[in-house]
């Protein structure tokens, strides 16, 4: 499928590692010249890296127009920059809850702003943001991320309702638990790590954990010609831990 984005160009937040560089990189794969925009924006051509923090609405403003400008344009965004948390309503004060919604919901409102005005000039104008299984699952321990989540998935809906008669189309994927560096932390600072890797593993029907490149896949698709009918769409990329009730492997012979 390379080339199916050739003259595209494309935009990535928190592009500099996990599910963002991933996808960074598929979208050059495909053909699409790709902008990443990151706190440390370390990546290797073709990929452009340009240093922003998505907190700061003058920076973001900033590395926007700079990178359209050297793409010589902008018809994709990707909203993947994000930030985790950790604990019920009553582990995070105030300061935190500010600062995890700041990133993860109003650093979308931010970049999607400052792009506006280039995916209005495209042909073919896509946005997708990285949302989380955390916006439609209870998940112990996630309060304050889980928010951030559901929040997100609503602006999708209606980021998507809004500039619909623009020809922007917006939608979200939902991964599950991926393997990408924050989970790769959290589980270095358990107690016991093998344990609650698989944990991790075992609540996902699909037994492993979802990879970075397979969230990326589901992107890129959402930001393709392909998906030239798809908006306000969330794509579950979870292995079926928002859907599915499978019984153990065990039970299988009593159906």
């Amino acid at each position: 499928m390379s080339g199916e984005l050739d003259g595209l160009k494309a935009l990535v937040t928190g592009g500099g590692s996990g599910i963002g560089l991933a996808t960074a990189r598929l979208l050059a794969e495909r053909g699409a010249g790709v902008a990443v925009l990151d706190l440390n924006p370390d990546v290797d051509a073709p990929l452009h890296g340009y240093t922003a923090d998505v907190s700061d609405g003058a920076a973001v403003a900033a590395a926007v127009s700079t990178a359209a400008d050297d793409l010589g344009g902008l018809d994709i965004l990707i909203n993947n920059a994000g930030i985790g948390a950790v604990g019920t309503v009553e582990d995070n004060d105030d300061a935190e809850w500010h600062r995890v919604l700041d990133v993860n919901v109003l650093g979308v409102v931010r970049t999607t702003r400052a792009a506006l005005s280039h995916l209005r000039r495209s042909a073919h104008a896509a946005v997708v943001n990285t949302c989380s299984i955390a916006a439609t699952a209870g998940l112990p321990q996630r309060a304050l991320y889980s928010a951030s989540k559901g929040a997100l998935q609503s602006l999708t809906l209606a980021m998507a309702a809004d500039h619909i008669h623009e020809g922007i189309r917006v939608n979200c994927v939902n991964p599950g638990t991926a393997d990408t560096p924050w989970i790769g932390r959290l589980l270095a600072a358990a107690d016991y790590p093998a344990l609650e890797r698989a944990a991790l593993n075992a609540r996902q029907p699909m037994g492993r954990l979802v990879t970075a490149e397979e969230v990326a896949a589901a992107i890129v698709y959402l930001s393709s010609p392909a998906a030239g009918s798809v908006t306000g769409t969330a794509l579950a990329v979870d292995g079926g831990m928002q859907g599915l009730r499978p019984r153990p492997p065990a039970d299988s012979a009593d159906r």
